[in-house]
């Protein structure tokens, strides 16, 4: 088979079209004809050196593909040849085909088509993980869905018209929030808006801390989802509610930055930084079992859907990787295998 592999560390011009082994399936996993994949920021940060996969990991980049069932490992029910699915990996998703634990298969969500439904995997898996609880409507307890938001609750999303973004802000207002975003210009946030965005800010112009404020009469964001790190965690804090809950999972904006611990006390907040590729297979499996139950019937009603700004093919990846970077995307960019 073919898969982008990267020749080393550095720009675009490092992700080569060419020919590796094919995967074999191990117990427990599921072999995929892929017919899509996504790019996803960590993908950048691999291609600079800067993310390697995990131990173990397919050491193509790739976090998520769709595609049709190739092969079944030994062990593995549930599941037939030739059956369309789509994936949450730790590597590999740009390629030809790709082996995956069984209990990171999703089925394609009705309505969707096989392609689209590359756009879903990483993004649901990572918004549901980190801001939602584990029941129908956000009402019971799962130990790895932590900020636990709330119907009637304000959730801010900062990069609103990211892949990300835009998945937290349907789930959000599925599940009955209010919710507040950040982007950069009139047109990334009026697509915000058709998805549901009540409060609309342009970081670019405006202060989110005090844009909040005054949409909140003061009170603040009850759940940040972060992929600033650094750059805001202060204005985070300040922009908390009581009782706020700020969860990181990006790091565009820096590492290291100062925690007003008073503050912090102050409000009864809490902080919290999470990564979805490092997590044990085992995690990984309940967090897809989480999303396939709660998740995938919203997608199947309508009423949430994958965005995908645009498609690539996926021996061009570096043009994807390109469109990512310059910041004008609107949802996913997918790269789609030869022949889909």
């Amino acid at each position: 088979m073919k898969a982008i592999t990267i020749t080393e560390p550095g720009g675009p011009e490092v992700l080569t079209w060419t020919e590796v082994p094919d995967p074999v399936p191990g117990p427990g996993e599921v072999l995929i004809d892929v017919t899509a994949s996504a790019v996803n920021r960590a993908d950048l940060l691999q291609r600079q050196g800067f993310y390697d996969p995990p131990p173990g990991a397919s050491p193509y980049p790739g976090l998520e593909c769709s595609g049709h069932v190739a092969a079944l490992g030994e062990g593995v029910t549930g599941w037939k040849v030739g059956q369309p699915v789509c994936a949450l990996l730790s590597g590999g998703g740009y390629a030809e085909k790709v082996s995956v634990p069984a209990g990171q298969v999703l089925p394609v969500p009705d309505g969707v088509s096989v392609a689209d439904a590359a756009a879903l995997p990483e993004a649901t898996a990572t918004v549901w993980s980190n801001i939602f609880m584990g029941g129908g409507t956000a009402t019971s307890s799962n130990i790895f869905m932590i900020a636990h938001l709330r119907p009637g609750e304000t959730l801010l999303v900062h990069g609103g018209a990211s892949g990300i973004g835009t998945m937290a802000i349907q789930l959000a207002k599925a599940v009955g929030a209010r919710v507040a975003v950040t982007a950069g210009g009139p047109e990334k946030l009026a697509r915000c808006a058709e998805l549901g965005a009540d409060v609309l800010i342009d970081y670019r112009e405006q202060d989110f801390v005090e844009e909040l404020a005054k949409a909140t009469d003061g009170a603040g964001a009850d759940v940040i989802l972060d992929i600033m790190g650094a750059k805001y965690l202060e204005r985070n804090v300040k922009a908390l509610a009581v009782n706020g809950r700020l969860v990181i999972i990006g790091l565009q904006g820096g590492v290291k930055g100062e925690l007003n611990l008073g503050a912090l006390l102050a409000k009864r907040a809490a902080v919290m930084a999470t990564t979805l590729r490092s997590r044990p297979v085992h995690e990984k499996a309940a967090i897809v079992a989480a999303v396939r139950e709660h998740v995938w019937p919203l997608i199947g009603a309508g009423t949430v859907r994958p965005v995908v700004d645009r498609t690539v093919p996926m021996q061009d990846a570096a043009e994807g990787h390109r469109a990512l970077e310059a910041g004008t995307h609107v949802g996913k960019v997918l790269l789609l295998a030869p022949g889909a």
